[in-house]
């Protein structure tokens, strides 16, 4: 009993019998499942074989998930069914299959990689609608245009994702440089605001 439309078990497993005797990793979509993140689709991207359960309606019988090898959430959301959830997981995990990207050090300097979000990336003009491309980016000195990107990533996931940061690796000498310099700017920015009468 309860609310919505159950999946039977039969005839996910009457699906699923093939895949298990050629020995696919069976991957169950559902809310109870852990949370998917970068990790997770480098560790799914070495299998050589997987099958996606999507559920939908109220679920699946929960008999079947013991014919499962992961159980996986996209998120703290709910959509329709499982099948939204498996395309974005494929996604990860083939662009991470050699030769699908076409430079390969890209991948090493994206979002979630390193626990820290990717830094700020422009393209020509160097100035759109009196909008101005950093003036480091523009002057090719590669040690200075480098410091910059780690400071933005190190700013960046501190304001927006700071619970990324918490995750991150040991902090480098030059990390934690970087983020006493980010410290100072905003502690300066702060001050600025609590005595500007304007604000009140």
């Amino acid at each position: 009993g309860g609310n919505g439309m159950l999946m039977k078990p039969e005839p996910v497993y009457s699906a699923l019998e093939t895949p298990l005797k050629q020995n696919s990793t069976i991957v169950l979509l559902t809310p109870k499942g852990e949370v998917f993140h970068q990790k997770l689709a480098e560790e799914l991207s070495n299998l050589k074989d997987i099958t996606f359960i999507c559920g939908h309606y109220e679920g699946i019988d929960d008999r079947i998930d013991l014919f499962s090898h992961y159980q996986i959430s996209l998120g703290d959301y709910i959509i329709g069914g499982g099948e939204i959830a498996a395309l974005a997981i494929s996604d990860a995990i083939i662009r991470l299959q050699k030769g699908v990207m076409g430079n390969t050090s890209s991948l090493e300097e994206e979002s979630f990689e390193n626990d820290l979000l990717e830094y700020p990336q422009y393209t020509k003009p160097a100035d759109f609608l009196d909008i101005p491309v950093p003036e480091v980016l523009k002057n090719g000195h590669h040690a200075q245009i480098q410091s910059w990107r780690k400071k933005q990533s190190l700013k960046w996931t501190l304001l927006l994702r700071s619970d990324l940061l918490l995750k991150h690796k040991t902090l480098s000498k030059d990390e934690k440089k970087l983020l006493k310099s980010i410290q100072a700017e905003l502690n300066s920015l702060i001050q600025e605001w609590l005595t500007d009468d304007s604000k009140s």
